[in-house]
């Protein structure tokens, strides 16, 4: 059952998630007899921490007592706030071209996953995290290329450091949504002297801007996950299919990944690694998001990832 953050009447809380309806986990463990711990931190239900044995007592006491006293414990999703599935997390970490669809429609070559490494770069997660619902933010320093990029989240649950590929999976706490919102062809100072790592910058600068990274509604848990590798990507801006792919088609899987960044990073519970996108992102069609769009961002049995354009 999903997991996802949200708030009512100005409270911040945990709940079980669906589209139409969440159901709060102290107000459903209140009603049902279930020793839940009080917290609004999800990745403490998720695989690896402490309240996990507790979230899945509860969901099967939930799913013993029925359809009706589900209901009765529900709030309907449309009257809160869903939040970012992890608010504060100490690392952003995004991967570029880790789809070899979308490297060659760009017009480069994908190579080998062999032969090369993961490119990986970071957001500030401040600024860029972004709630399922509220707008993705048009710069006006720079308004005329954004992008959209759908991927996969992975959020850690265990500290983990030097983790061999056959054992990371056991640090990962869930799946989210995410979109790499991205700024194509920023570029400050156009009248500059250029420089010979310009347009590397002018690359990486594009990906910072604030509300650059939406991300939810919710929360996979890993262990309710069989593959990660068997997921369906779709992007749709205004009702029309932008992206349609699977998370197969990845160069790095989520376990090479992991055990890449934790040969030299250790990743602790709430750290979120984005893990590239597919073909169809809208510098390829020269389509770019302009204020009024609607994007949807969806992935197999997650969720979808709705947010407006301003």
């Amino acid at each position: 059952m999903r997991l996802c953050r949200f708030e009512h009447n100005g409270d911040a809380a945990i709940g079980f998630y669906s589209e139409q309806t969440i159901v709060p986990l102290q107000a459903a463990a209140a009603s049902l007899g279930i020793d839940v711990p009080v917290c609004d931190k999800i990745t403490t239900f998720l695989p690896g921490g402490s309240g996990r044995a507790a979230a899945v007592a509860l969901q099967d006491a939930l799913a013993s007592a029925g359809e009706e006293q589900g209901a009765q414990l529900g709030i309907p999703t449309e009257a809160v706030q869903v939040k970012v599935p992890v608010p504060n997390p100490t690392k952003l970490l995004l991967l570029a071209g880790n789809y070899s669809k979308h490297i060659e429609e760009g017009g480069g070559q994908a190579a080998e996953r062999q032969s090369t490494f993961p490119y990986v770069f970071m957001k500030p997660p401040l600024t860029t995290l972004n709630d399922p619902g509220n707008p993705i933010r048009i710069p006006s320093v720079s308004p005329d290329h954004i992008d959209w990029e759908l991927e996969l989240g992975v959020i850690i649950g265990k500290e983990c450091h030097a983790v061999t590929e056959a054992d990371a999976l056991d640090y990962v706490a869930g799946y989210t949504v995410v979109n790499d919102v991205s700024d194509r062809k920023f570029q400050p100072n156009p009248g500059r002297t250029e420089r010979p790592k310009d347009g590397f910058f002018d690359w990486m600068h594009g990906k910072w801007h604030d509300s650059f990274c939406p991300m939810g509604p919710c929360v996979l848990p890993a262990d309710e996950c069989d593959d990660p590798q068997a997921l369906e990507l779709k992007l749709t801006v205004n009702g029309e299919v932008e992206q349609d792919g699977s998370t197969s088609e990845m160069v790095f899987p989520v376990t090479a990944i992991i055990e890449f960044v934790s040969s030299f990073v250790t990743l602790v519970p709430g750290d979120i690694i984005s893990t590239g996108t597919t073909s169809g992102v809208g510098s390829a069609k020269n389509k770019f998001l302009h204020s009024g769009d609607t994007v949807v961002a969806s992935i197999g049995n997650i969720g979808s990832l709705v947010n407006p354009v301003v």
